[in-house]
């Protein structure tokens, strides 16, 4: 079987979807790995370094890709329409693993089936126990919360944990944290290792315990309506929860010095959290980071790849592809997941790839099989 690393492409992509470790463990069971050349340079991963973990070099895409059984991305391949066409240099009956935003790019799917290649949205593995260390979103969004404090301090203009000096006392960074998963918990945390005062907020009750048990104050619209959404996501919730919680926030966010935003909900656009009449009470020099911004954003005056200050004083920042910021460890833990994803399903004897239909976390990811679109998001209009 032949596993084949292409460099990334698409804009603000830094990452590379295999290490040489997993390289490594790839050739360990038998695989023949290609990296195209100057794949891993962005994340600080060399050719020769992959060399050293046993895979060959290829001088270009179309030579790794031309015989590869397995194509491993992080994103989504090029379309004609975008310049390369990636998609036309892999073989028909080829299996392609990465982030491919099914939902948002129905036609690219139907693509993949017209060409020959059985896609898996690894965005789509489902959250059960033993698909945790196949978990990319998790493992992504862990260093995005953890990097999305870090650009807000740099970004902010006093120090964040409380100071006395022989001149007087510096009072701490007030840090509110809207959004309690996986890259809230390490904002949460991060900003707490740094000295600041933490609040966080979320629709989820049960996310009370974790933001008490790392220091930080919980704050909740008191309501029996419940935000658990489907595999632990937050669900949309109601007008008159919503009009609460911004109620909640207006009088809570006057206070705070820098607020990091990660609400997303599945297949939607990202919830506004922070409207026009919030920002205009923050205080001047306060820090806003929209980790949502990607997806519609949760701030209404952020902006993708720009960080904008308002009228009143309070910057906005919204990075393209926090992760990518990280290149080097977010592609390490990336590669993990694939590899945790794909070697069970590696006969050891043979070394050729045994793709198990009848396992859920296969059948939650795999989008297209035998030329067909077989995802049941996607037969049924992503309903």
């Amino acid at each position: 079987m032949k596993i084949a690393i292409p460099k990334e492409r698409r804009e603000h992509e830094k990452r590379v979807a295999a290490s040489p470790d997993t390289v490594k463990k790839f050739v360990g069971l038998g695989a023949e790995v290609i990296v195209e050349t100057g794949a891993g340079d962005t994340s600080s991963f060399s050719d020769q370094s992959y060399k050293d973990a046993g895979a060959s070099i290829a001088t270009d895409a179309a030579s790794a890709l031309k015989d590869a059984d397995v194509v491993l991305k992080v994103q989504r391949p090029l379309t004609k329409a975008e310049g390369t066409d990636e998609l036309s240099m892999f073989k028909k009956g080829a299996t392609l693993l990465s982030v491919l935003a099914p939902l948002q790019n129905k036609e690219q799917v139907q693509a993949y089936a017209d060409a020959g290649v059985e896609a898996h949205a690894m965005e789509l593995v489902p959250r059960i126990s033993r698909a945790q260390s196949m978990d990319v979103l998790s493992s992504q969004s862990n260093l995005a919360g953890y990097k999305s404090v870090l650009d807000a301090t740099a970004e902010y203009g006093k120090a964040m944990p409380m100071m006395m000096t022989a001149a007087g006392t510096i009072a701490p960074a007030r840090v509110f944290i809207m959004g309690v998963g996986v890259a809230g918990l390490q904002a949460i945390a991060t900003a707490r290792r740094l000295g600041a005062i933490v609040t966080a907020t979320d629709v989820r009750a049960a996310t009370k315990e974790q933001v008490e048990s790392l220091g930080a104050k919980f704050v909740m619209v008191e309501s029996e309506e419940t935000g658990e959404g489907e595999g632990g996501y937050a669900k949309e919730m109601s007008d008159d929860y919503k009009k609460a919680q911004a109620e909640l926030v207006f009088e809570h966010i006057k206070k705070q010095d820098i607020v990091i935003t990660t609400a997303l909900i599945p297949g939607r656009a990202a919830p506004v959290l922070i409207t026009d009449e919030m920002l205009a009470v923050m205080k001047p020099g306060s820090i806003i980071v929209d980790l949502a911004v990607e997806n519609g954003g949760n701030v209404t005056q952020s902006k993708l790849g720009e960080i904008v200050v308002t009228e009143s004083g309070v910057k906005l920042i919204g990075h393209h592809n926090v992760p990518s910021r990280l290149a080097s460890d977010s592609s390490s833990l990336y590669a993990r997941n694939l590899y945790n994803f794909l070697s069970p399903m590696i006969n050891k004897e043979s070394g050729s790839l045994e793709m198990n239909w009848e396992d859920e976390i296969i059948l939650g990811t795999g989008l297209t099989r035998d030329g067909k679109v077989v995802h049941p998001l996607l037969n049924d209009g992503g309903n």
